[in-house]
């Protein structure tokens, strides 16, 4: 593990104070594994390198470090190597919500999640009371509509900011909600009905574990919800080519060192493969197009492409937790 120093970034400390310029401090940490499929990282393909700030078309203007991207050859996983970790984890979410999500109060309606409940009806029988957890609660809306369509919701939130937003905008009982970390927070086994990894897995520097551990909570038959970046963006594999034909060795793929802080891209086998080794299956899967920021002229002809491709930016899969073979 190498510990460096990043060049300032931009403070979002304050919404009231103009941006300064503060020092931020990572340990870069050598991959030798894929973290879903175990596959050795040397047989990986190098994408390119990615800077510690918003890149734009022409990131050899800018001033800063990198570290470098790379696609695993077996399940399509992508990932920083070495993996750059934060000293402590408000140096990346210790900031309001307000100022990490734009548009925060923007969906406000009574559809937020209501399609991932209508797809978790199909899957799994449902009555008031059922248990259900929300990794990663940030702003609190899922936990909110998750309690009221009927469940007894909890939620674990690691960025103290996030959890004081869910707890006094979103009337959240902080009985209910962990002010926590996967990492350290604490279940029964086979607790819940249903998990959800909403917009959460590609932050988590160690996924696989992640998924690990939530199963043990996951009562057998029930179901996870895990929605996450797909590594076969058309539009990230546009932008590439552009980099590669203007001569940089850059890439769009993923932002760990700054917001929106991700971390991996995965494809649908990362979870067919990963499944395998830890008793779970895929029970369903969508692909999602999602903005595609680029001239609305292009983007009428792109999001079809998409469409018929499975080359959307998200993705969202629905794991069951296999039943226990009895001996």
């Amino acid at each position: 593990m190498t510990e460096l120093h990043s060049e300032p970034l931009p403070s979002r400390e304050s919404p009231t104070e103009q941006p300064s310029r503060r020092r931020m401090r990572y340990c870069f940490d050598y991959v030798e594994r894929c973290n879903m499929c175990g596959s050795t990282s040397d047989s990986h393909k190098i994408l390119g390198k990615r800077l510690n700030q918003a890149q734009g078309w022409h990131p050899k203007s800018k001033i800063g470090i990198s570290t470098t991207v790379m696609r695993c050859t077996f399940c399509g996983l992508v990932y920083a190597n070495p993996q750059p970790i934060p000293y402590t984890l408000q140096d990346h979410y210790g900031i309001p919500p307000d100022q990490y999500w734009v548009r925060i109060d923007s969906d406000r309606s009574d559809d937020y999640f209501k399609e991932e409940l209508r797809q978790m009806r199909i899957l799994l029988p449902f009555s008031p009371g059922t248990r259900a957890l929300d990794i990663g609660t940030g702003h609190g809306k899922v936990m909110v509509a998750l309690r009221e369509a009927g469940f007894d919701a909890y939620g674990i939130e690691p960025s103290k900011p996030f959890y004081a937003w869910a707890i006094e905008k979103m009337n959240l009982s902080p009985a209910r909600l962990k002010l926590t970390t996967i990492e350290d927070a604490e279940f029964p086994e086979q607790f819940f009905d249903f998990i959800t990894f909403g917009a959460v897995l590609e932050h988590l520097y160690d996924p696989s574990k992640a998924i690990q551990k939530a199963l043990k909570w996951l009562k057998p038959s029930g179901v996870m919800h895990i929605e996450v970046p797909s590594s076969d963006w058309l539009i990230s594999k546009l932008a590439n080519l552009f980099f590669r034909i203007s001569g940089t060795d850059y890439v769009t793929n993923i932002s760990p060192m700054h917001r929106p802080f991700h971390l991996y891209e995965f494809t649908l086998k990362s979870f067919v493969e990963h499944g395998r080794q830890n008793n779970y299956e895929i029970a369903s899967y969508r692909y999602y197009v999602c903005p595609t920021y680029v001239l609305q002229a292009v983007e009428v002809i792109l999001r079809p492409i998409m469409r018929w491709t499975n080359t959307g930016m998200q993705i969202s899969v629905w794991l069951r937790k296999k039943a226990k073979i009895p001996r």
